[in-house]
């Protein structure tokens, strides 16, 4: 039996996710990735169990290269609240908004109804963000600065404000290349509803 390696588990999930963007997932073929990859498809067998499983892959390495980070340096950002926040809303609703992401969500909707991988991502992606968040919330309303509360919920809610303008308009097709203006417009509203919401002080005007 073959020998498995990270390093070729990663260059099937790099083939595969360009074959998922050409084609989408009903059109990729296990086929054309084996061919592309160089390989059988006995030996893509040996790394995923079937196209729904390497696309949930191919999502998760999306997760950890793109949007995990973007949470990661929110909380080892040396910028004052709320620009600190501000800077992170704004990088999470554009790479919302990007065709590959958008794509992916659409996709994970619909294997989520015949397979594990729409659960699976979340508690690995999207779940452990908002963990992250949460923590980065928890320290503000340690230090006064937001109103004590669940931070987990706290984190909910910014998500869900961040995505309000957003999510459901880009998955239906109806957002499509949004300007940067109105990106940035829809982020200041976003903080600026949360600020409202939980900021002890809650500043007026908008969030800076």
């Amino acid at each position: 039996m073959r020998v498995r390696t990270e390093a070729k588990r990663e260059a099937i999930i790099e083939v595969a996710s360009q074959v998922f963007r050409e084609a989408g997932f009903e059109g990729a073929s296990m086929a054309e990735i084996s061919a592309r990859v160089g390989g059988s498809k006995r030996t893509l067998y040996g790394y995923f169990e079937s196209k729904e499983d390497l696309f949930g892959a191919v999502a998760q390495s999306a997760a950890d290269t793109l949007f995990n980070p973007l949470f990661e340096s929110l909380i080892t950002s040396v910028e004052a609240f709320p620009k600190a926040l501000k800077q992170f809303g704004q990088a999470i609703v554009e790479l919302g908004c990007e065709e590959h992401t958008i794509q992916i969500f659409r996709t994970l909707i619909g294997v989520s109804g015949r397979s594990e991988i729409g659960i699976q991502f979340y508690l690995s992606g999207p779940a452990k963000g908002l963990e992250m968040l949460a923590g980065y919330l928890h320290n503000l309303m340690d230090q006064g600065v937001l109103k004590p509360c669940d931070p987990a919920v706290a984190a909910q809610h910014l998500s869900a404000l961040l995505q309000s303008e957003t999510l459901l308009p880009s998955l239906l097709g109806l957002l499509k290349s949004p300007s940067t203006a109105f990106l940035e417009q829809s982020t200041e509203r976003a903080v600026q509803a949360f600020l409202n919401a939980y900021a002890v002080q809650p500043p007026s005007g908008q969030a800076a």
